[in-house]
């Protein structure tokens, strides 16, 4: 359901905002290792994150991605599933029909709805700031 730009982009993003938390801003390489991402791939997807105001970086020797503290306790996983995959995962038919809606579903669009909506809460309710507290603890893991 997720692209792999946006897993990337989730697992970053936690990187990231543990990171900014202790004051420190990450370069790419760090970024990558530590989400075990390509470092090419992973300066796209963070490009985009910043392009979406949901990261920021600083250019320079010294520069790096950081997450500003006032996003930190504002910022949830459908801010970054919309930035990286678009509206899609919402608002397009699971059976990849052009057309599809109330007035013409397709065969599992009552369904899926519910599904899509479950799944948005649930991104919805994903806080960042929340979810590195498990990262940090070694209660849950950014890579395999």
């Amino acid at each position: 359901m997720l692209s792999k730009a946006c897993k990337y982009g989730i697992k970053a993003t936690l990187f990231l905002a543990q990171q900014s938390k202790e004051g420190r801003m990450s370069n790419v390489r760090e970024i990558a290792e530590a989400i075990g991402s390509p470092e090419a791939f992973t300066a796209k997807v963070l490009q985009q994150l910043v392009r979406c105001a949901i990261i920021s970086s600083v250019k320079g020797a010294k520069g790096g991605f950081f997450i500003e503290e006032h996003r930190l306790s504002t910022l949830n996983l459908l801010q970054i599933v919309v930035a990286i995959d678009g509206r899609g995962l919402i608002e397009n038919c699971m059976l990849g029909l052009s057309e599809c809606s109330e007035s013409r579903p397709c065969p599992v669009h009552r369904q899926f709805r519910w599904i899509k909506q479950d799944i948005v809460h649930m991104l919805c309710k994903s806080m960042v700031n929340e979810l590195t507290m498990d990262v940090a603890l070694n209660l849950a893991v950014l890579k395999n």
